[in-house]
């Protein structure tokens, strides 16, 4: 029997009864070696879980079909994930656009790691297509966007860029940590690999670490497995594990985490201390138009700034009890961070230095009314 429907693959991709014992949840095979039926003689393919492990093996299946690709890769995290992928896919000399507010993380792999191996970054405004047209050169293998962006939420079209991408021979890349695969299918759009953190919504639970890519084009998706083995920043077996129980509750969490982050975004606009809120389900967000067409829904991030400045951020990320300060995002939690000094502390003195008087928050599943008492009563100090 076949399925498509999302919250259905979520459950059952990947995931069938156990064979042996009818054992409905997957067994973590927490095994590092397997025995073999005389020399080269494999049971199912599998000689070493560096290179493959039924968990994991879980995992990728059920992350592919969730983004409509062909291949799905599972990694010990979100950067070890984008390591592996520009190492296959960039050398000394090539070229990739990044975003001009991009993941403090990626940022920091480009402009440190990356730049040093030889492998040349620009950082440019991605809601703009033609300035990332105009930002290509014939050494460009990659146009790398997030979309949403972390932390300002701009939008990028995935259909302009992956046509601006093709035209020049290189693979449209999209961070789709911030939407998941229930929000947005980047693959169906136009895009040749997506990028997960798998920490963060497929997770959902601040338990667990991962990172994950899925790629449209098998041959590409088997460059990636070689560099998977070779690297070695494999998802371990009971993480693979995590990860796949998270899954199944996405849809259900992201439709509560989207009616969450609408309730507070409505309370934020109407407050004196708030000087302006970053969320692409507002109307006059500049890339509304663009999420309303390629995502289902908005998310569960919301950024905003103060009129009183890095001090007032700072006060407010202080004073709050049901959001709890910390960095990443995603899980059922909700979460409260100052970026400047966090997770973007990476980016100060660069063109992609964000706001002093930024707040970031990760709208968790928490009752909507709780949330929002407990952000104006943060902001009424």
């Amino acid at each position: 029997m076949t399925f498509d429907g999302f919250e259905t693959l979520a459950i059952h991709a990947g995931q069938e009864a156990d064979a042996e014992t009818g054992a409905v949840v997957l067994p973590i095979y927490q095994t590092s070696t397997y025995a073999q039926d005389g020399v080269g003689g494999l049971r199912g393919g599998y000689e070493y879980s560096r290179t493959a492990n039924p968990t994991r093996g879980a995992l990728e299946e059920c992350l592919a079909a969730l983004e409509s690709g062909t291949r799905g890769l599972a990694f010990a995290s979100g950067m070890a994930a984008e390591d592996t992928l520009l190492r296959a896919i960039a050398g000394p000399g090539d070229h990739v656009i990044i975003p001009g507010d991009a993941y403090g993380g990626t940022f920091r792999l480009f402009s440190t790691v990356l730049q040093r191996w030889g492998v040349a970054w620009e950082a440019v405004p991605q809601s703009d297509p033609e300035a990332v047209r105009r930002a290509v050169r014939p050494e460009t293998v990659a146009i790398w966007t997030e979309t949403p962006t972390n932390p300002l939420l701009n939008i990028s079209d995935i259909e302009a860029l992956a046509g601006i991408a093709h035209d020049a021979d290189a693979l449209l890349v999209v961070d789709n940590t911030f939407a998941s695969p229930y929000l947005q299918r980047p693959l169906t759009l136009g895009a040749d690999v997506v990028v997960h953190s798998t920490t963060k919504y497929l997770g959902g639970h601040s338990d667990v670490v991962g990172g994950a890519l899925v790629v449209t084009d098998p041959e590409l998706g088997e460059r990636l497995a070689f560099h998977q083995n070779t690297m070695g920043a494999v998802a371990g077996p009971f993480d693979a594990w995590l990860t796949l129980r998270g899954v199944k509750t996405l849809g259900v969490r992201m439709d509560r985490h989207c009616a969450n982050a609408e309730r507070i975004v409505d309370e934020l606009g109407r407050h004196p201390e708030v000087s302006e809120v970053f969320y692409p389900g507002l109307a006059d967000h500049p890339g509304h138009a663009v999420a309303a067409r390629q995502m289902r829904g908005f998310g569960g991030m919301v950024s905003f700034r103060l009129r009183g400045g890095e001090e007032a951020a700072l006060k407010v990320c202080e004073r709050t009890s049901v959001f709890t300060l910390g960095e990443s995002l995603g899980g059922v939690e909700s979460l409260i961070e100052h970026p400047g000094r966090m997770t973007h502390a990476s980016t100060a003195g660069s063109p992609l230095e964000v706001p002093a008087d930024l707040v970031r928050l990760s709208v968790g599943i928490e009752s909507a009314d709780d949330l929002v008492a407990d952000l104006v009563k943060a902001l009424d100090g």
